[in-house]
Parts: structure tokens; C-alpha cells; sequence
């Protein structure tokens, strides 16, 4: 798939508009913040959701932006959350592996396992050294497709120094106690001197390729828009870091890793076998927060259109549309800085959950599960409010597993196995 010189001229105009309009802001704050700054109107009530799937068209309604949605209202059915594990610092991904055992990954660089209901105290050995720096550190696990024959994890992690970081996968066999023969697969490029927005999420598509979100670095949004560069991007990988023949092309000096373009900051990534969905959530700034379905070749449009403002209440963008950019299938204004996505498929919930999106919410701080009905927002509801939920999964066993966090690091975080009381 290769993308037509006139919708790049498109994007590009948009892109020199928001630049003469001073709307490419300096934005380094973490997540989401609260400030004062353009006057925020509620009045009325933000949709919290845009037309799915669907191509931006002349500019949007700049109103959006500083219109606030009331919050989902609290979930009705009750549940019984157990704890398999606590005193962790920052969990940021769990997985599961064929023997019945959980890894979990802490920012500051561990990795753990729980196993036989209880965590490990040794954490894994043989983890790379990772930058444990504002944002960054230890992120994402992912088995291999093959894990049960091959034994083969993916991590994601922050490398390199402070003054030049990247979002790194790599591979290793794991021995049930320690990670042998890693090797890196792949740099996110160019390197950046922030702290901030690695991206890091990984997921296996249906095509059996690797996927990952990489950040925009925070104060580097503008290259989102810069094909030559992987930051804001969903990229594709074959299983060995090699690239794919089939991806689609951006134009004159693009990387050939990229798969889409136009996103801030990746926090969630799921495939949703049944619907043959790739589904992602990223951060906005204040406002904005976004729910895509990736497609190849697409450009999702950040900096160039938002449904939220800087942190300091001045506009990224004047745009909540631009031609030539997609449309995310949902958006959240104010923020809720998701974090972890699942589609949930089960026998242990009702059956109406069957499908629905479930995301973890680090300011809005709660669970979040998306009603969805076909491919339409039926509703939306809150769970475990006020627990500042990093990660979300569905087990096997058709359970919910979160993980919650101390924004700053305390070594309070757990691990939580979520079913319907009974």
C-alpha cells in the first residue's frame, strides 16, 4: 500500500498551519495533569466518541476540544478482586504461560513470576539493563506463539542513556528462572533525550506478525508526521526484527517498519481474533485520549488533529479533524490516560460482556469496560475506582488480571484476579 502524493500534501499543509499557529507546544508533563489555562466549557457534554473508523474531513469543532464528558457511571455488576500478589513497584505487564504461571514486569527493571498462587522471590535472571528513568524502564512481555515448544519471550524496554534513549525489543528463551540468549530485534529511530512516551506495547497479529506502539518522545510530536523517523507509529515486525515484504509504504525516506503513523503515545494494543481487529489506545494530553482500530498504511492524525489540549490549556492544534488522517473510534475528553487494553472473550462473565473493551485508566483511576455492540459504542461503566490500574488481560481461565500502581513509585503495587462475585 503506498500513500498517494496528494494526501501527503494535505497532511503536510495541515501540519505547517499548526506550526504557524504556534500550536506545536512544548508538552513534557507524564500522563495526564490538571492546570489552568483556555477556559474549558460544561456546559454541554463531550460524545466521547467520533465516527469509527472514518477519515477526518475539513477541521472538526475546536469546541471539542475543552468540552468534558461526565464520568462513566459505576459498574453494576459486583465482583470479587483477589490478590495474588502485592508489594511491587510500577507493574507494568503480565503475561501468561502454558504451565499455569504469570510473569510480571516492574518498570524499574525485574521481572517476576508468580507461580502456584504465589510470587516468586527471586526475580528473573538475565534481564536487560534498562533506562529506569522518568517513564521509562522495563515495559511489555509477550510469549511467543510457540512458547509451549520454544520457550521464547519479547520484551520491550527503554535503552540506552538519558541523553539517548530508544524503545528496544528483544528475545530470550526463559527457563522457567532466568532469560538466556537475549537478543535485540529492534530500535525504535532516531534516539531521543526524553523520559517520556516510549510507547512499548506489543501484540501478535492474526497474520502472525509482531506489532509494537512507539511514543512520540513527548516534546518530538511533530514527528508523528515524519515518516523517516519511528516515533508515533504502530510498526511491523516479522518474528526474527526483520521486515515484513508486505508493509505499507509511506513515501520518499520512510522507515520500513512503519505500519501507521499520527499517534501520540501507545498505551494499549490488542488483537481482537473475532472481529479480525487490531485495536489501540493511546494518551492525549489534557483531553483527547484515543481509542483506534489500526489499519495499514493509515495516518491517525496526531499533532495535526486532537480532541484535547496541551497541559497548559494552550492548543496543541486548532484541528479535531484534517482531511487525509483517520477518526479514533473513541476518545476521551478529559483524560483518563488509559493504560492496558483487552477484548474480553470468556465463559466467566455475563455473556453481554462478550467482546467488550476493557481499559485501565491511570488518572481517571478505575477499570474501564467499553460496552460494545457489533462494532458500536453501547455504553461504558467503571470498576475498582480509584485504583490506578497499569495493565489489564484476559486469563484462560476467562478471569480478569490487572495490575495497579503508585504513580511515584511506592512498592505497593499488586497484581489482582477479577471475577463475578458469587
Amino acid at each position: 500500500m503506498k500513500i498517494a502524493p496528494a494526501r501527503r500534501r494535505l497532511i503536510a499543509r495541515a501540519l505547517t498551519a499548526a506550526l504557524a499557529a504556534g500550536a506545536l507546544s512544548g508538552c513534557g508533563a507524564p500522563e495526564a495533569a490538571t492546570s489552568t489555562g483556555a477556559p474549558v466549557d460544561t456546559s454541554a457534554k463531550a460524545s466521547g466518541a467520533a465516527t469509527a473508523n472514518k477519515p477526518g474531513k475539513g477541521g472538526g469543532d475546536p469546541k471539542l476540544q475543552t468540552t468534558l464528558a461526565e464520568p462513566a457511571p459505576e459498574g453494576a455488576l459486583a465482583l470479587t478482586v483477589e490478590t495474588l500478589a502485592e508489594g511491587l513497584v510500577n507493574p507494568w505487564s503480565i503475561a501468561f504461560l502454558p504451565d499455569g504461571s504469570l510473569l510480571v514486569s516492574e518498570r524499574e527493571g525485574r521481572l517476576r513470576v508468580i507461580r502456584d498462587g504465589a510470587l516468586v522471590a527471586a526475580p528473573v535472571a538475565g534481564v536487560p539493563d534498562v533506562v529506569a528513568w522518568n517513564q521509562g524502564g522495563l515495559f511489555d512481555i509477550l510469549p511467543h506463539p510457540d512458547f509451549a515448544s520454544n520457550h521464547i519471550l519479547y520484551l520491550s524496554y527503554a535503552h540506552g542513556t538519558n541523553e539517548a534513549n530508544a524503545t528496544r525489543i528483544a528475545r530470550a528463551e526463559f527457563d522457567g528462572a532466568a532469560l538466556v540468549n537475549l537478543t535485540p530485534i529492534y530500535d525504535a529511530a532516531p534516539t531521543k533525550d526524553t523520559g517520556h512516551h516510549f510507547g512499548a506495547r506489543l501484540a501478535w497479529g492474526g497474520d502472525g506478525k509482531l506489532y509494537a506502539t512507539i511514543g512520540e518522545g513527548s516534546k518530538y510530536k511533530e514527528r508523528a508526521q515524519d515518516m523517516t523517523s519511528s516515533f508515533g507509529s504502530v510498526v511491523r515486525l516479522n518474528e526474527d526484527g526483520s521486515i515484513p515484504a508486505d508493509n505499507p509504504t509511506f513515501g520518499n525516506g520512510e522507515r520500513p517498519e512503519l505500519f501507521t503513523k499520527g499517534h501520540r503515545n501507545g498505551q494499549g494494543l490488542a488483537f481482537d481474533a473475532a472481529r479480525g481487529v487490531l485495536w489501540e489506545h493511546e494518551h492525549g494530553a489534557r483531553g483527547g485520549d484515543e481509542i483506534n482500530i489500526i489499519e495499514a498504511g493509515k495516518n491517525y492524525g496526531w499533532p495535526l488533529a486532537t480532541y484535547g489540549v496541551d497541559y497548559s490549556g494552550a492548543r496543541v492544534t486548532p484541528f479535531t479533524e484534517v482531511e487525509g488522517t483517520q477518526q479514533p473510534f473513541k476518545y476521551w475528553t478529559p483524560s483518563i490516560a488509559p493504560s492496558g487494553l483487552a477484548v474480553y472473550r470468556g465463559a466467566l462473565f455475563p455473556a453481554d460482556w462478550d467482546g467488550d473493551l476493557l481499559v485501565g485508566a491511570m488518572a481517571g483511576l478505575a477499570l474501564h469496560r467499553v460496552d460494545l455492540d457489533g462494532m458500536t459504542v453501547a455504553g461504558e461503566e467503571r470498576y475498582l475506582i480509584g485504583e490506578r490500574i497499569r495493565d489489564v488481560r484476559v486469563g484462560p481461565d476467562g478471569a480478569i488480571y490487572a495490575t495497579t500502581e503508585d504513580r511515584g513509585g511506592a512498592a505497593v503495587g499488586k497484581v489482582l484476579r477479577i471475577t463475578p462475585a458469587q
